[in-house]
């Protein structure tokens, strides 16, 4: 079911946006197995995320060679889980966050590469609120070990194709307002099963797919 899921998707998914950037699909694994994760990249799968801390680092040591995101709510206290292991945490939300994260990384001697997730106006949700982001930005920058790569955002649950499209817009001239001064500014990651298609004419370049690959969630 998970090759077919996936050939199935990857046949709907443009493989570029409007700006000519390819579309990198990332599985997003919250609650699957290792068995059923290390199905999906065995299909083909390069990049898979989590959303819990305590998920990553236990399933980190059985998942098969793949490149492993981290994208949900992050304390503190849980960093450690990550460094070294996760190519890319795209949840950073406050430059405290971003200050540990860079700690950690020099003192292991090496460079963890982040996006700064993005509030796009929704209490409920994590993320830098928009207005913020750019002294975020030129913040977090100047920290050592740290390398900032681009803007992550979680849409509004709506479906008004304008209201997405208007926020999804909103992300992608505030991404190219920082890439034309920064060259490791190559993430937009913004797009779920829900609304991918619509993030991606609206320039997102990176979007996370769960239930698309893996079908519904199952909680225990």
């Amino acid at each position: 079911m998970i090759k077919k899921n996936l050939e199935n998707l990857m046949r709907s998914l443009p493989k570029e946006n409007p700006f000519g950037e390819p579309i990198t699909l990332v599985g997003a694994t919250k609650t699957q197995s290792v068995d059923v994760i290390n199905q999906a990249i065995s299909a083909g799968l390069n990049d898979i995320g989590e959303n819990k801390p305590q998920e990553f680092r236990d399933k980190f040591p059985f998942v098969l060679p793949c490149r492993y995101h981290f994208f949900g709510r992050l304390q503190k206290n849980k960093v450690k889980y990550l460094i070294g292991k996760a190519f890319l945490i795209q949840s950073v939300d406050s430059v405290e966050l971003a200050e540990e994260i860079s700690r950690l990384s020099l003192a292991k001697n090496i460079t963890t590469e982040i996006l700064l997730e993005v509030n796009l106006g929704e209490a409920q949700k994590g993320g830098i609120p928009l207005g913020d982001v750019l002294n975020t930005y030129k913040t977090v920058k100047l920290l050592p070990s740290v390398k900032i790569c681009g803007l992550m955002a979680i849409l509004p649950d709506t479906k008004d194709e304008k209201t997405l499209s208007d926020k999804c817009r909103q992300m992608r001239e505030l991404y190219d307002i920082i890439k034309k001064d920064d060259a490791s500014f190559r993430y937009l990651s913004m797009g779920m099963s829900g609304d991918y298609l619509t993030a991606i004419k609206c320039g997102s370049n990176m979007i996370r797919i769960g239930s698309k690959i893996f079908g519904e969630r199952h909680y225990s």
